[in-house]
């Protein structure tokens, strides 16, 4: 079995610098960290691991060079391999250029069983670019799964929750998971992983490798959605003490939030 395990380098903080022509996130390699969501993606695909007699799993990222960094800790868990699909012309790229380039990617490594993704990301929370890889692969998704219950030959059997209610799931590959937090308790990048892995080559893959290279699939020029403005939020501490009665209070509340057009 293969396991293809996408994960992402997020802002480690609230910090972070926007880039003020094109309106995108600033990822400089520094202040950053795995999204959380990814790894319980990586846990969830250690337990399947553990669950077969054979099974490789590897870890793809979409990112600068600095990216290898979060490919490194993803090896240092438990993966097996890794690669990195970077290029200049990816840059900008909205939830659904994203998602086609990291199909792409799977395109190329093209031998796969299970493709997992954490639920959404920190820093654009959309929660759309799991089941967009499964619609460009052609291939059922079951998202928010927070227990593998079987793993089969042929088929993998899951627990969603949502809101409301759980599901239980059989799919059969190839499929995408996309695994909610709380599945188990991701573990700790390890010394001895560190050690054995110290002469690993994480691979770079470019557009020119990919399936599709025609660049106005990518980046700013794939990407249907454009952000108008995006900035960092400006932090207040002013305050209004507001005094009277029940009925005071809640006609001075609301005369606020009327000023203020919120209502």
């Amino acid at each position: 079995m293969r396991i293809v395990t996408c994960i992402k380098q997020v802002p480690a903080s609230s910090k972070v610098d926007v880039d003020p022509i094109t309106g995108v996130l600033i990822r400089d390699g520094f202040n950053v960290k795995m999204n959380p969501y990814d790894l319980y993606a990586l846990e969830a695909s250690f337990s399947i691991k553990n669950k077969t007699n054979n099974c490789t799993i590897q870890a793809i990222t979409m990112g600068p060079i600095s990216a290898k960094e979060v490919l490194e800790e993803a090896l240092y868990m438990g993966s097996d391999e890794a690669t990195l699909v970077s290029d200049r012309r990816f840059a900008g790229a909205d939830v659904l250029a994203t998602s086609y380039t990291l199909s792409q990617l799977i395109r190329h490594i093209k031998e796969y069983d299970i493709v997992i993704c954490g639920k959404q990301t920190t820093d654009g929370d959309t929660a759309q670019v799991g089941p967009e890889i499964a619609e460009f692969l052609n291939i059922p998704h079951v998202p928010y799964v927070v227990e593998v219950l079987e793993v089969t030959d042929n088929s993998i059997i899951v627990r969603s929750s949502f809101d409301e209610h759980d599901e239980v799931t059989e799919v059969l590959y190839p499929c995408l998971l996309t695994i909610e937090k709380g599945i188990q308790v991701p573990r700790l990048p390890s010394y001895n992983r560190k050690t054995q892995m110290k002469d690993y080559d994480i691979k770079t893959i470019t557009l020119a490798q990919l399936p599709d290279k025609n660049p106005d699939h990518y980046g700013l020029n794939g990407s249907p959605t454009r952000v108008e403005e995006i900035f960092p939020p400006n932090k207040r501490t002013d305050s209004i003490l507001v005094e009277g009665t029940r009925t005071e209070l809640a006609e001075t509340l609301f005369k606020i939030l009327k000023d203020n057009k919120y209502v």
